[in-house]
Parts: structure tokens; C-alpha cells; sequence
């Protein structure tokens, strides 16, 4: 055994670059007299010989050289067999043969990897010694219970890591092993319907997964070859956006606004909408209560949204690490999806608590703060998180991932830090503002403040004909509106123009949960657009809509047909023309 022990220590002496002063051991089946004289033999300059490292249980050594690590324990040796069998296993009968020429072929020699030591724990950060050869963002494991942890601080003689697990198992002069990878997550088609962190585990009662790919969470975004426009409609069933702020497969669309105010609420319905239009949806939540996270759980389920979404979460009560991981968790399974020519929509509530989360991780980790505190790569942070959304190329898979990232703004202030910042990166944005919130128009979409920079590209021929003039009479409103208040006398056709405001208005407002079909948003904005509704009060047009869209509903199939396929022409128009006629005077 000393013989063997010897060899194996010549060998490794051969792969280590430092001179040796210090080493730490553990051994259980050798005797240690035996060990002490094969490591003194082999390394004659050694100073100090330090026993019980870690514990070795089925037999064979440990040695702490240094930052490397010297493991010829029969438990590691069987792991690695282990491993290699079950790389070549189809069938349960090759079992003992493939075993045995693995076992043949197999030669025991010690293994040998870089190890770091902790000096110091504090604040869910730890500072490492060692592991010179360490990678940005590779994942650690720290200590004998091997807690996570996650190295982005990269120094001359030190490593800064956030601990992704229980920081409080963690001491000084723990162990911290190298995993020589980036941080990964698992990724499979089984994660439709689940509810996982961002570590890939699962949080609901359902089985656990086992994952067969995994995938780095960072990954640099397609270039411009590698994509095509975006000009395929995808639709919320929320009236005010797709008529006015239309949204396109591959799109990234801010949504913003003050606390309260229905982010969450249209990036829900907009999720709801997606029920048999082939999208996989997937809901970030970032810094939430688990409580409203469960909560908005049970509702996607009620109304089947839970089926083809998936949900990432990270709540307020996780650190700071956990929150800045998920929303590159949940892009990274939207780019699984994505590559196999399906299209994906991504909602991430919100960047505003990951941008705190990391301001929070990067002041622990010493790094120099900035404007508000943030480090000068927040923007950063989000830009190359949010560039990964895009409509890939048919060489790429074809697929696509919109992005509808939520920001808080603090008393409606859009030009803060944060917020302008991802307004730069994003295609558009969706402003709703507290007062509209507040007066019951819902959602409390500020339209001169909201825009989409894919614009009509991103609608079907209906809508696109039949929203442009809804466009223009409410920028009109507005304007009027403002003047009206300093005015008692006013002409017919600035009066008519207000009426026609207040109508539009009430047709645009929609109540939670009840996303709205192509066909139905294109009858209810024409209908208010051509005048149908001029003579209905404006407290009872929400009712009277309801109608009309129920009437054509039950009595005109093919026109209906027609718009969802999104066909236009005069003659279809002179159709929907009759057919909401017939629905008004019906019902009067």
C-alpha cells in the first residue's frame, strides 16, 4: 500500500506548479505512519503535516496540498466508474459487461484539483484564497456540506463569491472545491406547468425533475444575422395595446409605472392570452412576496395559463445572489424553447428589485458604487439580459422570445436612473400612470407617454386599419380636453370630438383577467371609431359593447372567422359595417 500510495504521489507531484510547505491529510484505510513516510519521501521540503481535513469513509487518502486538492479515496473512484458506465448504459442486461471492461480498462491514480480556502464569511459573501485558475461566474462549492456559491469578484491572490445557499453552515478555513464550469441551469420541456428558484430546483408538490441538458445562465446574444424582423402580431387580448401599443414576437416592451398602478395585472393577462396561440410562456418574479407568487400561481391555474407557462421565482425573503440569478434562469430556458422553433414570451416582475439585488451584491463585494449607489455596470445587467430577446432565423431554429420587463418608478418619474436605462435598451414602452389608475380608467395606460417602436409591423391588417384613426382621435381628446376646461362655449364639432373621446375611452378600459379575442378588439374599436355609439351614454357603453360583440358573435360565424385569419377589404368591411348595425338596432 505504501508502494502504491508512493506512485501515486509522484505523479502528482509532476502536475503541481508550487512548491510544496504545508499539507493537510486524512486517511482511514492506510495507516497514517505509512502516509506521513510516503508524503515526506515524496516532498521532502514539507514543513507541516496537518491530519483530519475532511472525513474518508470507504477507504483510501486525502491530501490539502497547497490549493490543490489530492483525492485517492475509493469513494471517488467508484464515482468516476460509476459515471463512465452510466455513459454507455442502454440496456440493463449490458450492465455487468460493460462494468467489467471499464473496470479492466480503469486506471487508479489519485485525483488531483485546484482547491480554494475561506478566509472570510460575512454578509452572504465569501472571500477565498486560491483557486488561481478560478472563472467568472464558475460555481463553487464551499465547505463538507458543499454550500453553492457563485465567484464574481476575480483578484490577484483572492476570489469574491456569493453564497447561493445557507450561508450560516459556512467558517473560516472551509474548503472551497472548483466546479470548472459557469453557472448552469437545468433545462427540459417537463418544466411546462412547474414552479422552480433559480437554481433549476422545484418549489411545487409535483415530482422532481432530473435534467439531462444543461445550459449556462450567460450567454452572448444573437447578432444581427442571426435574426429576422419582427412583424408577427403577438397578441395580449388587452384592447389599448394591441390597438395602440402593438407588440411583435421577438419584441422587447417595457412595461413601467408607479406601485399599484396594474403592471403585474396586464403582463398576467397577457400570459392568460397566449391559451392555444403555441407560446410558452415563462413568469419571472423577482423580489416578491412568495404569497402574491402563490397567489397569482392559483390563477394562471384557474384559468389553464399554468400549461404551457413556467414560473422562476426568487422572494423578497431570498438573498440578494438568488434575485440577481433568475431572470438569466428564466431567459436561459425561453433560449431552449426558442432554438426548437417555438415562440416564447418572457415577463420579468421586475428589473427595478434585480437592480437593487445587484447594487446590494456588488457594495458587499467592494466594488466602487456610482449614481445611486449602482455600480457602472447596471445598465449592463439589463442590456445584455434583455438583447437575448429576439426572433431567431431559420438556421437559428426560427423561434422567438419577447421580453416584458415591469420597472417601479417612484411618483410616476420616468427619467430616473433605472427607468431610463431600460427604456434605451427596450423597443417600446407601456407607461401607466397612478391618476388614470385612480379616475377607473383601467388599465391606466398614458398614451402620449407609451409607444411601440415596432408599431403597426406588429398588427394584423384589421387592426392596423381600424386603430390608425383611433390613434389620432384620442391624441385630439386629449388636447381638446385641456382646453375645454377654460372654455364654457364651445362649437358642435369640438364638442363631438369629446363625446367621441369619453367613448373611446370607456371602450378601451377592461376588467382583470378577460383578454379579449382579435375579432372582438377589432368590432369594438370600429364600432366607437365609425360613430355607432355616438347616442349610447357613456355610462352604459361598456354594457352595450358586451352586446354588439355577442350579437355578431351568435349570428355572423364567417365574419368573425374572418377577422381572426386577418382578411380586410371593403367588402368585409361593408359586412361589419351591417352586422353591428343590425346588433344596435336589435338591442334598442
Amino acid at each position: 500500500m505504501e508502494k502504491g500510495m508512493t506512485f501515486h504521489l509522484y505523479k502528482v507531484k509532476e502536475r503541481l506548479t508550487k512548491p510544496v510547505q504545508r499539507i493537510a491529510l486524512q486517511s482511514s484505510a492506510a495507516s497514517m505512519e505509512a502516509l506521513r513516510k510516503s508524503i515526506t519521501q515524496v516532498f521532502p521540503e514539507v514543513t507541516t503535516i496537518i491530519e483530519n481535513i475532511e472525513g474518508v469513509s470507504g477507504g483510501g487518502y486525502k491530501i490539502l496540498v497547497d490549493d490543490w486538492l489530492i483525492d485517492a479515496t475509493l469513494d471517488t473512484e467508484v464515482e468516476i466508474l460509476r459515471k463512465k458506465v452510466d455513459a454507455k448504459l442502454h440496456d440493463a442486461d449490458d450492465v455487468k459487461k460493460i462494468f467489467r471492461s471499464e473496470l479492466d480498462a480503469h486506471e487508479f491514480d489519485a485525483e488531483v484539483s485546484e482547491t480554494g480556502r475561506v478566509i472570510e464569511v460575512k454578509d452572504g459573501v465569501a472571500t477565498i484564497v486560491g483557486l488561481t485558475r478560478c472563472l467568472n461566474q464558475e460555481l463553487l462549492y464551499i465547505g463538507t456540506n458543499r454550500v453553492p456559491a457563485l465567484a464574481l469578484n476575480l483578484e490577484k491572490k483572492r476570489v469574491g463569491a456569493v453564497i447561493l445557499g445557507n450561508a450560516k453552515a459556512l467558517k473560516e478555513d472551509d474548503i472551497v472545491y472548483r466546479s470548472e464550469k459557469v453557472m448552469e441551469v437545468g433545462v427540459s420541456e417537463k418544466l411546462l406547468g412547474r414552479v422552480i428558484d433559480p437554481l433549476g430546483t422545484t418549489l411545487d408538490t409535483g415530482e422532481t425533475l432530473t435534467y439531462s441538458d444543461y445550459r449556462p445562465i450567460e450567454k452572448i446574444a444573437p447578432g444581427v444575422i442571426e435574426r429576422k424582423p419582427v412583424d408577427v402580431p403577438l397578441q395580449t387580448g388587452i384592447k389599448a395595446i394591441d390597438a395602440l401599443i402593438p407588440i411583435g414576437r421577438g419584441q422587447r416592451e417595457l412595461i413601467l409605472g408607479d406601485r399599484q398602478t396594474g403592471k403585474t395585472t396586464l403582463a398576467v393577462d397577457a400570459i392568460l392570452n397566449q391559451k392555444g396561440k403555441n407560446v410558452i410562456c415563462i413568469y419571472v418574479a423577482v423580489g416578491q412576496k412568495a404569497s402574491k407568487t402563490a397567489e397569482l400561481v392559483e390563477k394562471m391555474r384557474k384559468f389553464g395559463g399554468m400549461d404551457y407557462t413556467i414560473v422562476v421565482t426568487a422572494s423578497a425573503a431570498d438573498p440578494a445572489p438568488l434575485l440577481f440569478l433568475a431572470p438569466y434562469t428564466g431567459v436561459t430556458l425561453a433560449e431552449f424553447f426558442a432554438e426548437q422553433g417555438k415562440d416564447v414570451l418572457v415577463v420579468y416582475d421586475d428589473l427595478t428589485k434585480h437592480a437593487v439585488a445587484y447594487r446590494e451584491m456588488s457594495l458587499l463585494l467592494r466594488r466602487p458604487p456610482g449614481r445611486e449607489a449602482y455600480p457602472g455596470d447596471v445598465f449592463y445587467l439589463h442590456s445584455r439580459l434583455l438583447e437575448r430577446a429576439c426572433r431567431l432565423s431559420d438556421e437559428r431554429g426560427g423561434g422567438s422570445i419577447t421580453a416584458l420587463p415591469i420597472i417601479e418608478t417612484q411618483a410616476g418619474d420616468i427619467s430616473a436612473y433605472i427607468p431610463t436605462n431600460v427604456i434605451s435598451i427596450t423597443d417600446g414602452q407601456i407607461f401607466l400612470e397612478g391618476d388614470l389608475f385612480f379616475k377607473g380608467i383601467r388599465p391606466a395606460i398614458n398614451v402620449g407617454l407609451s409607444v411601440s417602436r415596432v408599431g403597426s409591423a406588429a398588427q394584423t391588417k384589421p387592426m392596423k386599419k381600424v386603430a390608425g384613426s383611433i390613434k389620432l382621435a384620442l391624441a385630439q381628446f386629449r388636447e381638446l380636453e385641456a382646453f375645454a376646461q377654460f372654455s364654457s362655449d364651445l362649437d358642435p364639432a369640438t364638442k363631438q370630438q369629446i363625446e367621441r373621446g369619453k367613448r373611446i375611452i370607456e371602450v378601451l378600459k377592461q376588467p382583470q383577467y378577460s383578454p379579449m379575442s382579435v375579432a372582438d378588439q377589432v368590432m369594438s374599436i370600429y364600432a366607437v371609431s365609425k360613430g355607432f355609439l355616438d347616442d349610447v351614454p357613456v355610462k352604459e357603453i361598456y354594457e352595450r359593447v358586451t352586446e354588439i360583440l355577442e350579437y355578431v358573435d351568435q349570428h355572423n360565424v364567417e365574419l368573425i372567422e374572418a377577422l381572426e385569419a386577418g382578411k380586410w377589404d371593403e367588402e368585409l368591411e361593408k359586412n361589419l359595417a351591417e352586422s353591428i348595425t343590425e346588433a344596435v338596432t336589435s338591442e334598442v
